[in-house]
């Protein structure tokens, strides 16, 4: 540190252009070695390339057309460089010319000071040149369909719902922007497993399958399941499968109520967690015994794509039906009008419910109120993905998760009765 103290900045600026610039030259020398035809620079060209970028934003000061004059020069020479690859060889890379742009851009802005930039513009840099082949055979991996789904999420989380108003309006306090993010929020989720499922398929069995499509869709997940029961005699495999999926369920609600309610947070995150754990834990320990073979079977489960944009408008329509019969049925039915519908609700997708009560307004429901609903709504999505498995299933898998789905429900209605709620 002495050393560096005592050197003029502009010494230390200099070394570390070279630094980085040679990194990026030790890099493509590598690749150059490796190879068979003609390649442009090494670890002497791209020092001397940072080099001139420092160099002429020392000169060029605050004015940009000097600089802009310098890049274009060296960008001519780069373009030299990559003529005479082409008549070397019928198809040619650009990646190394456009590593000496990004050479140049550097000396220019640790010229500048922006010393954080730079770093990171060049480690970016040898990062992306190094995993060529990963990143190339991750691209042959990805299917045009699946880059279409990545634009459908883009385009409703950055471009719908940055235009959205954040004020609420009306009697029910409807709040656009908040009404798209629990759209946007649950779409993240499902997207995130339903892409974990794409890279996974054919790996990790049917408790990898039915971890992820838990995080999906527990329903979803059950009834699969159950119909691969009725043919495959492993009973302890799919009906743990199913509770696994279940438990999952519980750590998805947690993580939306701490997106969206920290109060109703507070109050469920022990009694979710605990029964999301448990309920994996035992299922996971269950199908240990299934019978030999049975863990290394993989489950042909294709999940939705969770980013159709009727499904993300009709999720919203629901969600503030649900926002406004809930705070209807506080006002005029009180807790039991509550409870009943969250019974009710269990028997369908209990999401757009569950996020109507993290959203209505804290004068529609006590938080224990709107605790407990959440709890019922949950249990009765038990029973009801129970009795799915007990009909489509074979008849061991079938008793099997039914009474596994009918204990998980009881366990989660009962900080009900141990918190007084």
């Amino acid at each position: 540190m002495e050393v560096f103290q005592q050197l003029p900045p502009d010494a230390v600026k200099i070394v570390l252009v070279l630094f980085l610039s040679f990194l990026i030259g030790l890099e493509r020398e590598e690749h150059k070695a490796a190879g068979s035809t003609y390649a442009f620079g090494g670890v002497r060209t791209f020092p001397l390339i940072g080099l001139i970028g420092y160099s002429i934003a020392l000169i060029s000061g605050s004015q940009l057309l000097p600089l802009t004059v310098g890049f274009l020069v060296v960008a001519g020479f780069l373009l030299l460089s990559y003529w005479h690859k082409l008549a070397k060889a019928e198809t040619a890379g650009v990646t190394t010319e456009m590593s000496g742009l990004t050479t140049f851009l550097v000396g220019a802005l640790v010229c500048y000071g922006h010393f954080w930039i730079a770093t990171t513009l060049s480690v970016a840099s040898l990062v992306l040149l190094d995993l060529k082949a990963a990143l190339e055979k991750l691209a042959a991996r990805i299917a045009a369909r699946e880059i279409l789904t990545f634009a459908k999420f883009l385009f409703l989380s950055g471009v719908i719902l940055p235009v959205l108003p954040n004020q609420e309006f009306g009697r029910f306090h409807i709040n656009p922007f908040k009404t798209w993010l629990v759209v946007v929020a649950i779409s993240a989720i499902s997207y995130a497993s339903y892409v974990l499922q794409k890279l996974t398929k054919g790996q990790g069995g049917t408790v990898l399958a039915a971890l992820l499509g838990g995080a999906y869709s527990s329903t979803v997940t059950t009834v699969v399941l159950a119909r691969r029961g009725k043919i495959d005699d492993h009973p302890h495999l799919y009906s743990g499968g199913i509770l696994i999926a279940s438990g999952v369920m519980y750590v998805r609600l947690c993580i939306l109520l701490v997106l969206f309610n920290r109060q109703l947070m507070s109050l469920l995150w022990m009694p979710l967690l605990l029964l999301g754990t448990i309920a994996a834990a035992a299922g996971w320990l269950w199908t240990r015994r299934a019978d030999k073979g049975a863990q290394a079977m993989q489950l042909d489960l294709e999940p939705k794509n969770p980013l159709e944009i009727i499904t993300a408008f009709l999720f919203a329509a629901l969600f503030l039906a649900m926002l406004v019969i809930t705070q209807l049925a506080v006002t005029y039915l009180g807790r039991a009008g509550i409870d009943t519908l969250a019974a009710i609700m269990g028997v369908s997708d209990v999401d757009p419910f569950i996020m109507g009560l993290t959203q209505a307004p804290s004068t529609s429901a006590a938080p224990a109120v709107a605790a407990g609903a959440i709890l019922i709504a949950a249990a009765s999505n038990n029973v009801i993905k129970g009795i799915y498995a007990y009909s489509l299933a074979g008849r061991r898998t079938g008793r099997q998760s039914l009474w596994f789905l009918l204990a998980l429900a009881a366990a989660g209605i009962a900080p009900l009765f141990v918190l007084g709620w």
